[in-house]
């Protein structure tokens, strides 16, 4: 595996455009003999106690050296502020409910949503949850934020492009706004109304068919009371509303910025035909198939790595996007020397390392919320039934900002157990949702402050107690050489149905509590030397509260090869795990293909089948052999949704997942009744994804390499280039040839402009910390002017890392940038 180059060559382009070719080759020269910087004194800054020291690497990264607590968070908040400023105050707006005050009234339905769903409990107890000193840490950080934005108030012509582009400037934080929920992982609500819909269309077995639950089967049976022509209505349209990636339409441009009437046309039409919406900023991306999409982990024990220390790797896999949804950054200073990534809007890390051990994450499914549905009074549609008798709806006024009109005033309901979604006056219904993560401690990752100062297993897990939202999936190596694994999230115990459908809300289903979290599955030190995790469902099979652990998981595929190369006799080194990180060997690949060999195919299809013969299943970019592959499979599961799901239910079902259809094919009997009837629909669906392709790409089939912009590639949109065509070009980052699929260890989604995988990696040997490797793509700068805008995508593309320094001496022998923020 290649590293990346020891500086950031591609980060300084757009610089070097703008300076005098000599001057330019003069800064390449420093740059790539990785000079040390001097000490320059930083700016006066009103807030912060004592000098801080704050070392930037050659990948962007700040390395924050702080005397004290206080100065170390608020530094932390105030260098990503520096950053990610736009998408701070988006965040800021999507989390107070403003966004319709600058985007206008399209934007009304997610501020109500996002008010609706907002923690109204006492923000003490819950900052008390994520740290005994989680106050004073979130309010250090929110300050350091504000003076940053005192700063760019100051000179709002230095602000970055999209706020001079949009007309608008950032808002003060406030600590409430840090632990908002509004960009969490949070549940399974449209899961469990979709499969609801579909089992009130074809029935509860049909149903449990199609889909792939495991271990324990689930109740899907939809109680009395629920009125199945009821489900039909926009049930979530308040909670999917503050919940989906903001959008700027071209109206959103304040008409004053150069360059802005150039996104449209004397009639309102995009001028050059292109799509004059731009890319979300934000949230995650919705797909069809969200149970493809997701992380690795592992933890490997020294007997079986080459160095003989423990290893522990993490790729979280989200949306791709400019600014990344990740922030590194190394906190130092009198009990912390945490280094890795997080939310770039929270204090902390929530996957790195300190001096005594590493940690990292992916998704354990775990159900936090569940729809309830009511009786309403008729004369009174705001009483309900619980039990035995009526309950008054808690009411909340709130007035919504809107953009170009007067304010909005709402009503905001509640039920005994939480949000009121939705009220079906014709029917005399009503639904509200309870949401696990309303109660203390529900701010996603924000626990991890808890994680970052533990020194040993039982300590790590202790945090893990604390780490409510999302469930995941946290394994540890120290250096004591232990490893380890427990699930977090916190999870209701459901005694009598397994939330998959909406019950009713009149007292008969209720929550009986949430286990504990470290009674969650956990292991420590197994036999084969090994720990890892992708997602799919690694519940040991004697686990006993399965009340409280959920039905649904990812395809097993990724979790499979990774075990399959962990598990050999060879000890692993750091290129092998980073290897392993970006593999691109296709377990569906491996077990489809051979099945071509018996079929009769001629023209096209003959061909194409030739290109399999000897193949060696990797989705590699310019390898014909892994388009073709990757046609079919796509094809295969189109088709396998064609044939088998029922016209009623396809609204609600809207994919299957490939290893539900693979045991179809595997026992040809369940679905396709015979081994012919299975080879006919394989033939069928090969034959019909090589003519695709052919439409696609010409007929000459040396032409149909995977990895190109019209097949496999990645282009990363910056949320304002579709509006700003006179600037895309240094906004936009890409196209570049990708390889892999959402079923490879290097997962990259199954789109053909890849919008899911791991822009973060991490591979650290524990206690040889200087050589661990990372990578952050597209850069720790959401600022499109920063050399850190773009300085990784490249690398990150063609699957390089770069090396996270962690000693002083290093990090200083590689210093970019060394700078002290000053008190008054």
């Amino acid at each position: 595996m290649k590293e990346f180059p020891n500086s950031p060559r591609l980060a300084y382009r757009r610089l070097l455009k703008a300076l005098q070719p000599v001057v330019g080759a003069m800064l390449l020269i420093a740059i790539l003999t990785g000079c040390r910087q001097e000490r320059e004194a930083g700016p006066i800054i009103s807030g912060i106690q004592e000098d801080v020291e704050v070392v930037r690497d050659p990948y962007g990264i700040n390395h924050i050296y702080a005397k004290n607590e206080h100065d170390l968070f608020f530094a932390q908040g105030y260098l990503a502020a520096r950053d990610r400023l736009f998408q701070f105050e988006i965040w800021r707006r999507q989390a107070t409910g403003t966004v319709a005050e600058i985007l206008g009234e399209r934007e009304l339905q997610r501020d109500i949503g996002t008010r609706l769903f907002a923690y109204r409990g006492d923000l003490e107890e819950d900052f008390g949850v994520y740290h005994p000193r989680g106050s004073a840490i979130i309010r250090a950080y929110t300050d350091g934020v504000n003076a940053y934005i005192d700063e760019a108030l100051a000179d709002p012509e230095s602000l970055p492009l999209e706020f001079r582009a949009l007309g608008i400037l950032p808002g003060k934080w406030t600590p409430d706004v840090v632990i908002s929920r509004h960009q969490g992982l949070l549940g399974n609500s449209d899961e469990e109304l979709a499969i609801g819909r579909a089992v009130a269309a074809i029935g509860e077995e049909a149903v449990k068919s199609l889909l792939w639950f495991h271990p324990k089967e689930p109740d899907l049976q939809l109680a009395d009371g629920i009125d199945a022509a009821s489900l039909s209505e926009d049930i979530l349209k308040l909670y999917n509303a503050y919940r989906k990636p903001v959008r700027f339409e071209p109206e959103d441009l304040d008409p004053g910025f150069p360059g802005s009437s150039m996104a449209l046309g004397s009639s309102g039409e995009h001028l050059n035909g292109s799509d004059p919406v731009a890319e979300p900023v934000g949230l995650e991306l919705p797909v069809s198939d969200s149970l493809s999409i997701g992380s690795n982990n592992w933890v490997v024990a020294g007997e079986r790595t080459a160095s003989g220390l423990p290893v522990m790797a993490n790729d979280p896999h989200r949306r791709i996007s400019v600014p990344s949804l990740r922030y590194m950054v190394h906190l130092v200073a009198p009990g912390w020397d945490v280094i890795g990534g997080g939310e770039p809007e929270i204090p902390g890390v929530s996957i790195g390392h300190n001096p005594h051990g590493a940690w990292g994450l992916t998704v354990f499914r775990t159900d936090g919320e569940d729809i309830y549905v009511y009786d309403t009074d008729p004369e009174d549609p705001d009483r309900y039934r619980y039990r035995e008798g009526w309950e008054e709806m808690e009411t909340i006024r709130e007035s919504i900002p809107v953009k170009g009109r007067e304010a909005e005033d709402v009503t905001l309901k509640y039920t005994r157990h939480g949000p009121v979604l939705f009220q079906d006056t014709l029917r005399n219904k009503a639904y509200a949702m309870r949401c696990a993560w309303l109660e203390p401690g529900g701010a996603p990752y924000l626990a991890s402050l808890r994680m970052d100062q533990a020194r040993s297993w039982e300590e790590f897990r202790e945090a893990c107690n604390y780490s409510h939202i999302p469930g995941e999936n946290m394994v540890w190596a120290d250096t004591a050489g232990n490893i380890g694994w427990q699930a977090v999230g916190i999870a209701p115990i459901r005694p009598n149905f397994s939330g998959l459908v909406p019950v009713p809300g009149d007292g008969s289903h209720e929550w009986d509590g949430y286990l504990p979290i470290v009674e969650k599955p956990h292991a420590l030190n197994p036999d084969k030397d090994f720990i890892a995790t992708a997602n799919q469902n690694v519940s040991p099979p004697e686990y006993d509260r399965w009340d409280a652990v959920g039905y649904s998981w990812s395809d097993p595929f990724r979790g499979d090869r990774i075990e399959e190369v962990l598990g050999r006799e060879k000890p692993l080194d750091l290129k092998e795990m980073q290897a392993l990180q970006t593999d691109y060997l296709s377990l569906p690949a491996r077990e489809l293909t051979p099945y071509l060999q018996g079929m009769e195919f001629s023209g096209r299809a003959a061909e194409a089948r030739e290109q399999l013969s000897g193949w060696d299943y990797r989705l590699e970019p310019e390898s014909v052999a892994a388009a073709i592959y990757v046609a079919w499979e796509n094809r295969i599961r189109e088709a396998a949704h064609e044939q088998f799901v029922p016209e009623a239910a396809k609204p609600h079902i809207g994919s299957l997942q490939l290893e539900r259809i693979l045991q179809w094919v595997r026992e040809p009997g369940q679905r396709f009744g015979n081994p012919s009837a299975r080879s006919a629909f394989l033939k069928e669906a090969f034959e019909s994804a090589v003519e695709g392709l052919e439409q696609r790409l010409g007929a000459d089939m040396s032409q149909w390499q995977y990895g190109q912009p019209k097949l496999k590639h990645i282009t990363i949109r910056h949320p304002l280039s579709g509006l700003l065509p006179d600037r895309r070009e240094s906004l936009d980052l890409g196209p570049l040839p990708r390889g892999g699929n959402g079923y490879t260890p290097g997962s990259t989604g199954n789109n053909m402009n890849q919008s899911s995988g791991a822009t973060f990696r991490l591979v650290v040997p524990v206690g040889d910390w200087d050589r661990a490797r990372a990578m952050n793509s597209p850069g720790q700068s959401g600022d499109p002017d920063s050399p850190y805008y773009g300085n990784l995508f490249e690398a990150w593309a063609r699957d390089q890392y770069f090396p996270l320094y962690y000693s002083r001496d290093s990090i200083l022998k590689h210093a970019d940038a060394r700078m002290v923020l000053q008190p008054e």
